[in-house]
């Protein structure tokens, strides 16, 4: 979390395997197929789940034979952390099992990236992304996770402390809409250096951010930090512009004028044609993304009218350092 320390301002432009455009990229970029040899211990470990029941939090990796998806989870790791900073693994037969069983072997998966750690104040782990016919506004903690609204460009729990990478694994899909986008910061900060390199400097200064209820009942509703952060090697976003709208509103003050044209030339940037890239999340995927260096949304969508055929994705968030507490 932020510390209150300003971080040195980068000034050149960024080159590295995450520094892409969607136009440039192949359709399937990203993309890590499960093989017939990944497939047969899933469908081994799966056996061993349903014969021998326990909750998510005491299920290891260690408990199972897994060699060859442990290979493979450790190529996605380095495809995260070195490389374009995502992974479409595709995909999980999730017509062989149960939905409890499924979102077992997806916990197992996302442990051999690194830690499980909390999503929310109290503590849960592993987050279902469904659709509750509730409505956003500011500080009444409604996550836009919990809302079949379309979203911006954003990193998952810019408010409080954000996880390395997020893990996303869908179960089931919308009627129509809910289609996944993806940006990379690297290539948004080439963008605001060449076309608003006034604004950067304010970037680096703290913005409040309303912090969705999420924190001990006397805690702060908003916390101050910057949109960027830079530790001499990697920029870090915390990127939100909707919760720093939020965060000043709920704060009872008025953002300063640099804050507005900052948060104005980011808005413009991200939207620029050919930066993002979009793809169909589909059934029995799973997505995961370097948090801090990239951004994600998903557009609006219809959800089916049927309950048990309700847009489903299950959430985890991997944080190596600290603790798995939601403040580490």
């Amino acid at each position: 979390m932020y510390n209150g320390h300003v971080t040195p301002i980068r000034e050149e432009p960024i080159s590295s395997p995450m520094t892409w455009i969607a136009e440039t990229m192949l359709s399937n970029d990203g993309q890590v197929f499960l093989e017939t040899r990944h497939l047969d211990e899933l469908r081994t470990t799966a056996q061993e789940i349903v014969a021998n029941p326990l909750p998510f939090e005491r299920l290891s990796p260690d408990l199972f034979d897994m060699p060859a998806c442990r290979q493979l989870m450790g190529q996605v790791r380095s495809q995260l952390d070195d490389g374009i900073g995502f992974a479409i693994i595709d995909r999980m037969p999730v017509d062989e099992f149960d939905p409890e069983t499924a979102k077992k072997l997806y916990w197992l998966l996302m442990n051999m990236t690194g830690q499980i750690v909390a999503q929310t104040w109290d503590g849960v782990l592993i987050y279902d992304v469904t659709d509750t016919d509730k409505k956003i506004k500011a500080g009444n903690g409604v996550r836009s996770s919990k809302t079949n609204q379309g979203q911006s460009y954003h990193i998952d729990n810019a408010f409080n402390l954000p996880p390395d990478f997020v893990g996303l694994f869908c179960l089931q899909t919308a009627v129509e809409g809910g289609i996944s986008g993806l940006i990379s910061f690297e290539t948004v900060y080439n963008q605001l250096l060449a076309q608003h390199k006034d604004v950067i400097p304010r970037l680096y200064r703290p913005f409040h951010f309303d912090r969705q209820r999420e924190h001990a009942p006397d805690g702060q509703p908003t916390l101050e930090k910057p949109m960027v952060e830079y530790d001499g090697k990697t920029i870090a976003f915390n990127f939100n512009l909707r919760l720093v709208e939020q965060g000043y509103e709920v704060a009872g003050v008025e953002m300063d004028a640099e804050g507005k044209a900052a948060l104005e030339a980011l808005r413009k940037v991200t939207e620029l044609p050919g930066l993002g890239k979009v793809f169909d999340f589909e059934r029995g995927q799973i997505q995961i993304t370097n948090n801090r260096q990239l951004g994600h949304r998903r557009t609006a969508y219809t959800d089916h009218a049927e309950p048990a055929q309700r847009r489903h994705l299950v959430r985890t968030w991997v944080r190596n350092h600290g603790r798995p507490f939601y403040l580490g």
